[in-house]
């Protein structure tokens, strides 16, 4: 036994603790700042940087699809003087910041360097990571810019300058959180993670000398989720860590073993938190935070948590204090970190890591034998919506149980979610405000400079260069997130990932039949096949909810049109025209539900279309969907529903009280 192990010691060692982050921001740059300083105060370790969807996906505040988006995922920073406000009194040498972004990632970090310069940092002592994993995006969360070949190109640039200039930062993280969030199985995370980092190593591998490239492998990181299945979320771990030391040692040949450790933060899973009954979510959050920490040899560095209400709308600071208090007295109070391996020689983990690795690497070797993960894109797609929509149906029959809404559902009444400002709401002046703020600043820029600079970024982007020292050399001229995203478009082009959703039904109809014949008789009595478009406004890219919408009302019989994400009002109701729709379903998650809306429905109504019944989905508080429903939409559905057979039965019900003149 080691001092540490000794039972009854006075004064053990103790290990230091992860760091502490809170993944916020949120309104404006200023009251992020003030968010970011008050959660430092409280004891918190590093930062956590959420950015806004226009930010994220390379978007001035006042262009047409950042409408109604402004401040509500996260913070938004348009250019230098927002990153310099967001950071005000905040000494970045002396920070551990990550920030969550990744279509934008060289721009946001050009921005970081930027004003840590201005603060007269020495920019080799700075550390964290940018998230700069595109891929993941593609598959699960929807803020890609480019195809994927040309953003794969960007990712290795960050890290090939960040390895000359930024010794301490973390280029990427390889993200598969998302990928559990949209469905995936614990295998296929693994898998489809690792099968990530080996695309940008095989890139990167190019991009720096062959002396150099076992020190960047080993500054690659992970940014993982943790599910409530515990056992198995602590196993999945241990094999990330033992899986990640087996690909770095025989397909790279990285000898030395610091350089092969796995690297990783984690935020606990949000998709499992409950909008019924969301107190239990407190008790989730700590069971899925043990999974990443009890086991020594694969516990987190960072640790992030969310606020138990995280499903119902924004947490509060408050809220996430308490989550943050969560993380210090597992690290403080508890003897966790006086003691070694807890599952070292632990006979059934053994066989469940195992398990898990030999399912790991044989999705590894398909999606090698397809070329790699940046060829297997659609494979990869099709494989989650094929696993989420297994997930979804095992909670609808209830085989997989979640207590308060598949079972154990009698409740009292929550003081917790009552009273006024029991959720915090982000002010709608705030985006007035920023985009005020926005033409001023490109009204009092030195123009030809900023136009110079830009031209420079996109000769760079065009000619192969690496994409950073032009990126920081438009930061500093005073160019915007939108220019910068736009430079980016003309050089490399736009994309549009696949759906995952195809047109043929899947074999999961069982127990469908009684809504199939239904299906069945409203379209023979409307002529046709009922012909229902599923679509996403807006530049929210979580559309598992979308997708699972779309293939269940296939396997029903429906005709669907689904083009995706990343749609504006005009070009869904050009799609519910041209296909002559029955029924429109919109998803919404990004809380953007309002001006969105009320700008479709005010389209409809202009073409003629004001009878086609809406039906709208996302993290939507009653008093908007009471808003929703005066304004014309006929049903409005919240994380509650999760019965998607009745959503079903609801869309034909709804077709068909409609006159069938009005076709």
């Amino acid at each position: 036994m080691t001092p540490q192990e000794i039972p009854g010691q006075e004064t053990p060692r103790r290990d230091k603790p992860w760091l502490f982050r809170t993944y916020a921001g949120h309104s404006t740059a200023a009251a992020s700042n003030a968010l970011y300083r008050g959660n430092l105060s409280k004891g918190q370790t590093g930062l956590s940087v959420a950015f806004d969807l226009p930010t994220q996906t390379g978007y001035d505040s006042d262009h047409e699809l950042a409408r109604g988006e402004v401040g509500k995922v996260g913070v938004p920073v348009g250019h230098l003087g927002d990153m310099r406000m967001l950071f005000e009194g905040i000494p970045l040498e002396q920070m551990n910041t990550s920030m969550t972004i990744n279509a934008t990632a060289p721009w946001l970090l050009a921005l970081y360097i930027a004003v840590a310069e201005e603060q007269g940092a020495d920019t080799r002592k700075l550390q964290g990571t940018v998230q700069n994993d595109i891929i993941k995006e593609y598959l699960s969360r929807g803020t890609y810019i480019c195809p994927p070949k040309p953003s794969l190109r960007m990712i290795t640039d960050v890290a090939a300058y960040t390895r000359e200039h930024l010794p301490k930062w973390n280029p990427m993280n390889v993200c598969s959180y998302h990928l559990q969030e949209a469905g995936a199985t614990p295998e296929q995370e693994l898998a489809f993670a690792l099968a990530t980092a080996c695309a940008v190593l095989d890139d990167l591998k190019g991009k720096v000398a062959e002396q150099d490239f076992p020190a960047m492998v080993g500054r690659i990181s992970f940014f993982v989720n943790a599910g409530i299945r515990f056992v198995t979320e602590l196993c999945k771990m241990r094999a990330f860590t033992e899986l990640w030391d087996e690909l770095c040692l025989e397909r790279y040949g990285v000898e030395d073993g610091k350089y092969r450790r796995f690297r990783y933060g984690v935020q606990v899973n949000s998709l499992g938190l409950t909008e019924q009954q969301p107190e239990n979510n407190v008790y989730r959050i700590l069971i899925e935070a043990l999974a990443v920490t009890l086991s020594k040899n694969a516990r987190a560095r960072a640790v992030q948590l969310p606020a138990w209400n995280e499903a119902l709308g924004l947490p509060r600071p408050w809220d996430q204090q308490w989550s943050l208090r969560m993380q210090q007295i597992l690290a403080y109070e508890t003897d966790l970190l006086e003691y070694g391996d807890l599952f070292d020689g632990n006979p059934v983990v053994a066989a469940r890591v195992e398990a898990l690795k030999d399912g790991a690497r044989a999705e590894l070797k398909l999606i090698d034998s397809m070329g790699g993960a940046v060829e297997a894109i659609d494979y990869m797609k099709g494989r989650l919506v094929e696993s989420n929509a297994e997930r979804i149906a095992r909670i609808e029959a209830g085989e997989t149980v979640v207590v308060g809404v598949n079972r154990y559902t009698t409740t009292e009444p929550s003081p917790l979610t009552t009273g006024e400002g029991a959720i915090m709401v982000v002010d709608e002046a705030a985006e007035r405000d920023q985009i005020t703020r926005l033409q001023a600043w490109r009204a009092g820029r030195d123009e030809a400079a900023v136009q110079a600079a830009l031209a420079d970024l996109r000769e760079a982007a065009a000619s192969g260069a690496n994409i950073m020292p032009a990126s920081i050399a438009a930061a500093k001229a005073g160019a915007t997130t939108g220019e910068w995203g736009l430079m980016v478009r003309k050089a490399f082009g736009e994309y549009r990932a696949p759906t995952g959703v195809s047109r043929n039904p899947s074999n999961r109809t069982e127990g469908l039949e009684e809504i199939r014949a239904a299906v069945d008789a409203v379209s023979d009595r409307l002529g046709r096949r009922l012909k229902f478009v599923v679509g996403k406004p807006g530049l929210d890219g979580h559309s598992n909810g979308a997708e699972q919408i779309a293939a269940r009302a296939r396997d029903c019989g429906m005709d669907i049109h689904y083009e995706g994400i990343r749609l504006t009002p005009a070009e869904i109701v050009a799609a519910v025209k041209d296909e002559r729709a029955h029924v429109v379903g919109l998803s919404i998650l990004s809380g953007s539900h309002m001006p969105l809306m009320e700008e479709l429905m005010s389209r409809l109504r202009e073409e003629g279309l004001g009878e086609v019944p809406v039906i709208v989905g996302g993290i939507i508080p009653e008093d908007d969907a009471a808003r929703l429903r005066a304004m014309g939409v006929a049903a409005v559905y919240t994380p509650k529903d999760f019965e998607l057979n009745r959503i079903m039965m609801d869309i034909v019900a709804l077709v068909d009280e409609r006159p069938v003149a009005a076709e």
